[in-house]
């Protein structure tokens, strides 16, 4: 075999890489889908005329089509707590009241959106995606390697060979769920109640081409690998983990108060009907990982974070004509 095909199938790999990087990670598209399209399919050509070249991590491994009787069982390592919610800003100001009680060091709030999705763990071992897995109950989830590796946003391997876990939330955008269920009322299937629920059904699908179909997406946002990355906050992790490729979500932002926490949340309550994802809170953390070691866990949840749910949103209904039978 020439090594001009090995070298060619390499650079192809690299570019699409590339631009998929451009796309997902900086939302800074160079190319047209077009152009996208036409590398890509020049790679199906050269890896279906020669398999033996075809590694796991090649853009064209995200199709699916690996079908399982059932799903593995995994269990987490270190558990994916759940959190505590508040539900008003004197809620935020109890937090923040508890948070000074527990350690002497100056506090920084991170403020990430509470994406409306389904939480993943994924592992990589020397850069390489080995294992997607789902919450669970948070000890034991289940084993979805097959279907997140489909999704165009989860790297297949890293720029640096990082032995790490990350976890963050798996979702559908608002357009793909409304295209999802227009789909399914053309065809007489029951629509899904919510973006949710339909990213959660796709990833337990048993037939990962169904996943590759339905458009999911995920944002990044916890790694309970911070000694191996090397980062000593939340913020330096987020910048750390987007530098290694993973999609972190850009709404994130930085507050030095509770009460820039609470501007924060003001401002997305008026803004989340925009973004193009389902949101339905905000997560408040403590910026500084030493001083969430000092503040600690409760059985279930980390002391240092709480979860800010918007109020439920309320609609009008009119009725215009009431009709008996009997």
């Amino acid at each position: 075999m020439d090594t001009s095909v090995e070298q060619k199938i390499q650079q192809l790999r690299e570019q699409l890489n590339r631009w998929s990087h451009e796309y997902y990670v900086q939302d800074r598209p160079t190319v047209t889908d077009h152009e996208y399209d036409e590398t890509y399919h020049e790679l199906v050509r050269l890896e279906t005329e020669y398999p033996q070249l075809i590694t796991p991590d090649s853009p064209t491994q995200r199709v699916g089509g690996v079908v399982l009787e059932g799903f593995e069982k995994v269990t987490h390592q270190n558990p994916m707590l759940s959190l505590s919610n508040a539900f008003s800003k004197e809620d935020l100001q109890a937090f923040d009241d508890r948070i000074k009680k527990l350690t002497n060091r100056a506090i920084d709030y991170v403020c990430e959106l509470k994406i409306d999705g389904l939480s993943v763990a994924l592992t990589y071992q020397e850069g390489q995606l080995v294992l997607g897995a789902t919450r669970g109950d948070g000890v034991i989830g289940e084993d979805i390697t097959h279907n997140i590796r489909t999704v165009k946003s989860v790297p297949l391997s890293l720029n640096q060979p990082w032995s790490i876990e990350v976890r963050g939330e798996c979702y559908m955008p608002k357009k793909s769920f409304q295209q999802l269920n227009q789909l399914r009322e053309e065809e007489g299937l029951e629509v899904f109640a919510n973006p949710r629920n339909a990213a959660a059904g796709s990833l337990r699908q048993l037939d990962s081409k169904v996943a590759a179909s339905r458009n999911l997406s995920v944002f990044l946002y916890q790694s309970p690998s911070v000694e191996a990355l090397e980062v000593d906050s939340q913020m330096e992790l987020l910048e750390k983990m987007q530098a290694l490729g993973f999609v972190t979500n850009q709404e994130s932002v930085l507050c030095h108060s509770i009460d820039e926490v609470w501007a924060f949340i003001e401002k997305m309550t008026v803004e989340r009907n925009n973004l193009p994802y389902e949101i339905d809170g905000i997560v408040i953390k403590v910026n500084d990982f030493k001083a969430q070691e000092e503040i600690g866990f409760t059985v279930k949840a980390p002391k240092w974070a709480i979860a800010y749910k918007f109020p439920a949103e309320e609609a009008q209904t009119i009725v215009r004509d009431i009709e008996w039978t009997v």
